[in-house]
């Protein structure tokens, strides 16, 4: 088999064009594979824009096909705009709580004491920061909690560090 036969670890992750083509209501998505779920999160979800109206219908329908029905959504009731109630998507309504979980969490429910929690990546992140954040979230052995991770992701992929002021801004 030649060289070129072979597939390359690069030729197999999207270009960063997707990333700038995709529109908001359009789930970027990644959840664990491992059916063990012993990590503290069990996937990220990188939405576009903070309209819940917009980004959530997309959501839903992405993990309802992988999880089965989706019951409730828990978000931070600051991060959002105008979260509603609930929402009918795909004649299945979804109820949806505004929660102190943090803007970096969202908790799904499928079930009775059936609980995901996918990271939250903020819509103005970079797209190498993204990916590295979303990839870590998924790990099976990741013990890091969310708002950890996008410290650590944005830090490492945009070259900040502790004495970088648009990361750690001067009081």
């Amino acid at each position: 088999m030649a060289d070129s036969d072979i597939p390359h670890p690069s030729s197999l992750l999207l270009p960063d064009e997707i990333h700038q083509a995709v529109k908001p209501g359009t789930a970027l998505l990644r959840l664990e594979t491992t059916r063990s779920r012993e990590g503290l999160l069990d996937g990220a979800w990188w939405p576009r824009t903070r309209d819940i109206e917009t980004e959530l219908p997309a959501l839903i329908t992405a993990l309802t096909g992988h999880l089965g029905p989706i019951e409730r959504i828990g978000l931070d009731g600051t991060a959002w705009h105008n979260i509603p109630t609930r929402l009918v998507v795909d004649d299945q309504v979804v109820h949806l709580d505004s929660d102190p979980v943090g803007d970096d969490t969202v908790l799904i429910t499928r079930g009775h004491n059936d609980h995901f929690a996918l990271l939250v990546v903020p819509p103005d992140t970079t797209a190498d920061a993204a990916r590295e954040a979303m990839a870590r979230a998924v790990r099976a052995d990741n013990v890091t909690q969310a708002a950890q991770i996008l410290i650590a992701t944005t830090t490492e992929c945009t070259g900040g560090g502790p004495t970088d002021p648009a990361v750690f801004p001067k009081p």
